[in-house]
């Protein structure tokens, strides 16, 4: 039995195909920048912050880490509006993905917080500076730098598992080939064409990422 590939239909499809691509693309975008700053801040209270808001930081940690995305995605979709919550399917999508992008990258951050010298603190406050301004101009970065290849990948995870939001229907990548393969009924190669974009995106991020991290370490890519 031999299978013939036909992808006479992306011609007509390809403009569903280019407006997931680029939902995915915004989503891993705005995903990335509020979840890292969202990280950075749950590492920064877990390693140095006040003890009182530790609890429920490691709270937040510990349930968005032990649950799984989707769950998370439909809480915030169908769970919040029962409390007068109301958002498009492209923001509880990026709601979603900060919230996870959160707490994972805030215990990778934590960990490069963690292994900085004390000898690095003990200098900020011979400056006189406070705990924070310690943090922010003498641990932050070096911090980021031992920890920044942990930090690309889970990034990629992140916007890999963004495939999952066209279950709300935000119309990413897998929206676009579930909307194709139910119209053309060629399944294979639409979920074939899927797989290379975002396959695609995945190492177009990590170089990226590799990017990015020899602009804020230079020193380190001069190595």
């Amino acid at each position: 039995m031999t299978y013939r590939f036909d992808y006479s239909w992306i011609a007509e499809y390809w403009p569903f195909i280019l407006k997931g691509l680029v939902t995915t693309v915004e989503l891993t975008l705005i995903g990335t920048l509020f979840g890292v700053a969202l990280g950075i801040a749950c590492a920064w209270t877990r390693s140095l912050g006040p003890r009182w808001l530790r609890p429920p930081v490691v709270a937040y940690v510990e349930l968005i880490r032990n649950t799984p995305f989707l769950i998370q995605l439909f809480f915030i979709f169908f769970g919040l509006p029962s409390l007068g919550v109301q958002m498009t399917e492209f923001q509880a999508a990026v709601l979603a993905m900060v919230i996870n992008l959160g707490a994972y990258s805030g215990e990778i951050i934590r960990a490069g917080i963690e292994a900085t010298p004390r000898g690095q603190f003990e200098a900020g406050a011979s400056l006189a500076m406070t705990r924070f301004e310690t943090f922010r101009h003498v641990v932050l970065i070096p911090a980021l730098q031992r920890i920044w290849p942990a930090l690309s990948s889970q990034i990629v995870i992140v916007m890999l598992g963004s495939s999952v939001v066209s279950q709300i229907a935000a119309e990413d990548i897998t929206f676009a080939a579930n909307f194709i393969q139910s119209r053309t009924f060629r399944a294979f190669e639409s979920y074939f064409l899927t797989t290379g974009l975002y396959l695609l995106l995945a190492l177009a991020l990590r170089q990226a990422l590799r990017g990015v991290g020899r602009m804020l370490f230079p020193r380190r890519a001069a190595r």
